[in-house]
């Protein structure tokens, strides 16, 4: 019964969307459409997005960071398996 329900809910707002969209000049209908497709994306960040925090870390953090890279993950423990 409740997939039923389910099912129906989203069948309806379906259909609640098609009429919206189907009132609209075709130049709002394709940006309706690439809205949806942005929503449909699996989430991420665009490097773009992520390319504000460039420089915003300490050059001294940085090598801190570079240290402990070096010390810790360059190296293979044999008997880690």
């Amino acid at each position: 019964m409740i997939g039923d329900e389910v099912t129906q809910v989203e069948q309806s707002l379906e259909r609640q969307i098609l009429d919206q969209v189907e009132k609209l000049p075709v130049d709002k209908q394709r940006e309706v459409l690439d809205f949806a497709r942005k929503l449909a994306r699996p989430a991420g960040k665009r490097v773009e997005d992520l390319m504000t925090f460039a420089g915003s870390i300490d050059a001294s953090d940085l090598e801190l960071m570079e240290k402990a890279i070096e010390e810790a993950c360059e190296q293979i423990d044999a008997n880690e398996w």
